[in-house]
C-alpha cells in the first residue's frame, strides 16, 4: 500500500466509516460481516480529506490527462466529484470540471426545450468523462449513470466519452446469484462484478483501496475499528469471519 492509502485506511477506521457487525445485509440482500459508509465523511475537514486521497489516486495513476469532467452519481458520488475536483486544484493545480446527475430531468431555465439530466452543464461537446463513486459491489449505480450519460450525449449531440471509473473502496466482490423467483441464493458464488462491468463496457475501473488490503493493514497495525458497536482492534474471530466471507463472495485482483 502507498502511504496515502494507509492514511486513508486509518481515517476509515477512525470515522467509523468501516465497521463490522452481525446481521448486516447488502442492497442486493446478501449477508456481509462489514460495511463501508462514506456518508460519514460529512464535515468540511473530512470532505477535504477524501478529496485529497481521490486526487492523489488520479495523479499517481496518470489519469488526469485523460479527463475533462469528473462525474459522480447522486447522491454520495456527487459530493466525491466536487471534493476530488477541489483537491486536484488546491494540491496539484489541475482544474477539472465536475458534474452530477439529477433524479428527474430539468426542462426549464437553461434546459428549456431539453431533458437535462445533469446539474452543472459541465458536459460539453467531446468531453472525456471520468466517473467517481464510493464503492463497487454490483456496479449497478455505474451502469445506471452510463445510461444517463448516453442519453445526455444523444439529446445534446455531445459525443461524450467515458474514460474510466474511480472507486473509493473496491469490495472485491462477486455479483449476487438469484433463484427462479428472484431471491438471493446465499453462499453461492457469482461473477466478478467489476470484471464483468469492464468486459461489457470496455471502461477501466480503478480504486483507491481494496477491502482486503484495508482490513489486513488495520489488523496488522492494531488500529481500533467499530465491531458490534465497540471500538477495538480486529480480533481473530472477526478476521476469520471476514476471510470466510471473502472465500465465498470475494475475488482476487491481479
Amino acid at each position: 500500500m502507498k502511504d496515502f492509502q494507509k492514511e486513508f485506511a486509518r481515517v476509515l477506521a477512525e470515522t467509523g466509516a468501516i465497521f463490522f457487525a452481525q446481521g448486516l445485509r447488502l442492497k442486493d440482500g446478501r449477508p456481509t460481516p462489514y460495511f463501508v459508509n462514506l456518508g460519514l465523511f460529512r464535515t468540511g475537514r473530512l470532505s477535504c480529506t477524501i478529496g485529497t486521497y481521490l486526487a492523489r489516486m488520479l495523479v499517481s495513476l496518470n489519469l488526469t490527462d485523460q479527463i475533462d469532467v469528473l462525474v459522480g452519481p447522486s447522491y454520495k458520488g456527487s459530493a466525491l466529484a466536487v471534493a476530488a475536483a477541489q483537491s486536484l486544484w488546491l494540491e496539484h493545480k489541475i482544474d477539472l470540471l465536475f458534474d452530477y446527475d439529477r433524479k428527474e430531468a430539468k426542462t426549464y431555465g437553461e434546459a428549456t426545450g431539453e431533458q437535462g439530466l445533469f446539474v452543472t452543464r459541465a458536459l460539453q461537446p467531446k468531453a472525456r468523462v471520468f466517473i467517481v463513486d464510493d464503492v463497487g459491489t454490483t456496479m449497478g449505480t455505474k451502469y445506471d449513470l452510463l445510461k444517463k450519460i448516453k442519453v445526455e450525449s444523444s439529446n445534446r449531440a455531445l459525443n461524450l466519452t467515458v474514460t474510466g471509473v474511480g472507486l473509493v473502496v473496491d469490495r472485491e466482490q462477486t455479483t449476487a446469484v438469484l433463484d427462479e423467483k428472484g431471491r438471493v441464493r446465499e453462499g453461492v458464488r457469482g461473477e466478478d462484478a467489476i470484471l464483468r462491468f469492464m468486459n461489457e463496457t470496455n471502461i477501466p475501473v480503478h480504486s483507491l483501496v481494496g477491502i482486503r488490503e484495508v482490513v489486513l493493514f488495520l489488523a496488522r497495525e492494531e488500529i481500533p475499528v467499530l465491531i458490534d458497536g465497540v471500538r477495538r482492534p480486529l480480533d481473530q474471530a472477526t478476521l476469520d469471519n471476514f476471510n470466510e466471507y471473502m472465500a465465498v463472495y470475494g475475488v482476487v485482483r491481479r
